[in-house]
């Protein structure tokens, strides 16, 4: 028997970074209807009606609201899709984003 060694490489691990996330925050207005910012709420981000009218009195309350949390690409999509439909229908409706710390 001949006494060869083997060696084994060592294994390089590729860490993926995972996308960083942004925040869709509702911005309050006086005018918009507070059923129509529901109603954009529950078609836009598939949120219940109840997590709607939560998510609509905040901003209300405050001034703005998160409303959910995505990759920033998903983010841009749906504030900006949310926005077009409160404009369609002549509300000023105003959702933006902005980076998750």
């Amino acid at each position: 028997m001949s006494d060869t060694g083997t060696r084994l490489r060592p294994q390089t691990v590729t860490k993926v970074a995972r996308p960083r996330l942004h925040k869709v925050i509702l911005l309050n207005d006086d005018f918009t209807p507070r059923d129509f910012v529901v109603m954009v709420l529950k078609a836009e981000f598939r949120l219940g009606a109840g997590q709607a009218r939560r998510v609509m009195i905040t901003a209300h309350m405050k001034g703005a609201c998160v409303v959910s949390v995505y990759p920033r690409d998903v983010a841009e999509t749906k504030a900006a899709r949310a926005t077009d439909a409160g404009r369609a229908k002549g509300h000023p409706l105003t959702f933006t984003t902005e980076p998750e710390e």
